[in-house]
């Protein structure tokens, strides 16, 4: 068992992407034993605790008020709505339940509400993590003295074509953001989207910034961008399904430590794809039937691969 690394190079990250398939999966499944059971999965869920009009202008997203979706805004839900979504979520297997608000970054009143929340959740036994926007360094202590266990904050991309997904915000807000929440005490939770016209070099260089932070993030979700009508990306191309593999299975080389989930995209792929992503790495998914505004696969159908295939959800 080696140490996780944090220097990687791109020529080092290139080389194990371009070895011969079988050896990948072999590393990588050997990196994955080190420091996982085999075969297991956690199942996690994710709530749209507030939908719509996000002023960022992020190209693959729905709720931008940017972009005509038709998609309709929503205010911040009740308590009582996600406690009651959170219970259905842990009733159903999950044992991480993640909320999501379409916020550039959350108001103090804002804030003071998802607080709530995230005790009351916490209170069932579930993981919580949540995803609201960029945080202030006081919002993030304030978030991590409420018990919450994750903050989600993705990266999307490749610092080079980061311009090309979002002009509201730059690549270094996000990383300040990844810097509040760590020096918080809260683990992060922080990955990207495939298939948004990126090259393979931008998926590479994506992987190399998170495996090359001082500490990996402890949660590393890789989207399958699920093209939304009425959005600048709506028309982007489906990511070829091995392409998409090497970056699980170099995820899991340089970030073996790491729990790699398997995110939004996984209603378009085959049971095959997904069973050779979990071969490559992957050792969560997400359950339920929306992921914020875009289909997911169904409970039954989660349940029958998982069976066939052997896999046994995590327990906390």
């Amino acid at each position: 068992m080696t140490n996780p690394r944090h220097n990687w190079t791109l020529p080092e990250a290139q080389s194990l992407y371009e070895l011969p398939f079988l050896e990948l999966m072999y590393q990588a499944q050997t990196a994955h034993r080190a420091y996982f059971k085999s075969q297991t999965i956690q199942l996690a869920s994710l709530y749209n605790v507030k939908t719509g009009a996000c002023p960022e202008d992020c190209g693959y997203c729905a709720q931008s008020r940017h972009h005509n979706t038709n998609l309709k805004n929503e205010a911040l839900v009740s308590l009582e709505s996600t406690l009651e979504k959170a219970k259905e979520a842990k009733a159903n297997g999950a044992t991480r339940f993640c909320m999501g608000a379409a916020w550039r970054t959350p108001k103090d009143h804002q804030l003071n509400k998802m607080i709530e929340m995230i005790k009351e959740v916490k209170a069932l036994g579930l993981e919580t993590c949540a995803t609201l926007g960029m945080l202030t360094k006081d919002q993030a202590i304030a978030l991590k003295e409420a018990g919450l266990d994750f903050y989600n904050h993705n990266l999307d991309t490749s610092p080079n074509y980061y311009p090309k997904v979002t002009q509201t915000r730059t690549y270094d807000d996000r990383l300040e953001t990844l810097q509040h929440i760590r020096e918080s005490g809260m683990k992060v939770c922080c990955g990207g989207i495939l298939g948004m016209g990126e090259s393979e070099q931008d998926r590479i260089e994506l992987l190399l910034e998170l495996a090359n932070l001082p500490e990996h993030p402890e949660s590393v979700p890789i989207n399958h961008l699920e093209p939304i009508a009425g959005t600048p990306l709506g028309h982007s191309q489906k990511v070829p399904d091995l392409d998409f593999i090497r970056i699980i299975a170099l995820a899991r080389i340089m970030m073996p430590k790491t729990v790699i989930r398997l995110t939004a995209g996984r209603s378009r792929m085959s049971d095959t794809m997904q069973t050779l992503c979990f071969m490559a790495g992957a050792n969560s998914i997400f359950i339920g039937a929306k992921l914020l505004t875009v289909n997911n696969a169904s409970l039954n159908h989660d349940a029958h691969l998982l069976a066939s295939l052997g896999l046994q959800p995590d327990v906390i």
